[in-house]
């Protein structure tokens, strides 16, 4: 680690390879984040992120791209939760994710949790680029604090766009130093769980899923294209990842 922190950017690139399977000419890690290629099922190509240090700490700065290209298939997961953790330099951490999925390619991108230990202070962005017959499926899924601590601070800022238009760019800042109201009834609701997941289908410009509750804590919401949002809170992760399970289930 340098006196501003550990910088890392890992690359992924998945291509059909002419047999039905998916080759990964690029599989790049760097630092921290290593990827591993895993076995695959069907055509689809396998990724784990596995982390080879601790972190982000804070003045980290973490970045990983994934393409896609067309009629390739990618599922890329990780082999643990991500925890942000407090560094020596006290600076913010910094993670950005960058998706790109070309025409008639597939991707499913399916982390564990984020982690907001205890005075980490981190900014993670995911921005998502779809072509118009692409397929997506995309999960967050961000909690406050280790079992009985006080959370991190956490900001995040999630951006999807189909065919070149932005269907959903959202932004959320939790923990200490957050502006006032993130506890409350309007974002959190005092709980320590939130995930999103984003599902992006070409079907749905025809059949787009309908907006609705899942139980008290869990919406479907259809965007402005090819794709849904389905947005939820819950008190620990167990609960979360089982409504997002259940979602993704609802939506086929």
């Amino acid at each position: 680690m340098t006196a501003t922190g550990v910088r890392a950017h890992a690359r992924i690139a998945a291509r059909a390879d002419g047999r039905g399977g998916t080759a990964l000419p690029v599989l790049d890690s760097d630092g921290p984040l290593a990827l591993r290629r895993t076995r695959g099922s069907g055509g689809e190509a396998r990724v784990m992120v596995v982390g080879a240090m601790s972190g982000p700490l804070g003045g980290d700065r973490f970045a990983l791209d994934a393409r896609v290209e067309e009629g390739a298939r990618l599922h890329v997961g990780s082999a643990a939760a991500t925890i942000a953790l407090p560094g020596q330099t006290g600076g913010a951490a910094r993670y950005d994710v960058r998706l790109d999925v070309a025409d008639g390619g597939e991707l499913r991108w399916l982390p564990e949790q984020l982690i907001a230990a205890g005075g980490s202070d981190l900014y993670v962005t995911t921005r998502a680029e779809i072509g118009v017959g692409a397929r997506l499926v995309l999960r967050e899924e961000q909690v406050l604090g280790r079992f009985g601590e006080e959370p991190g601070r956490l900001g995040s800022r999630l951006t999807v766009r189909v065919a070149g238009r932005t269907v959903l760019d959202q932004e959320l800042a939790c923990g200490p130093g957050a502006p006032g109201g993130w506890d409350g009834p309007a974002v959190l609701a005092g709980h320590r769980s939130v995930g999103q997941l984003v599902v992006a289908r070409p079907e749905f410009a025809e059949r787009p899923p309908a907006a609705r509750m899942l139980g008290e804590n869990a919406a479907v919401i259809p965007l402005a294209g090819p794709a849904v949002l389905v947005s939820a809170v819950a008190p620990d992760a167990l609960r979360l990842r089982r409504v997002l399970d259940e979602a993704l289930a609802l939506l086929g």
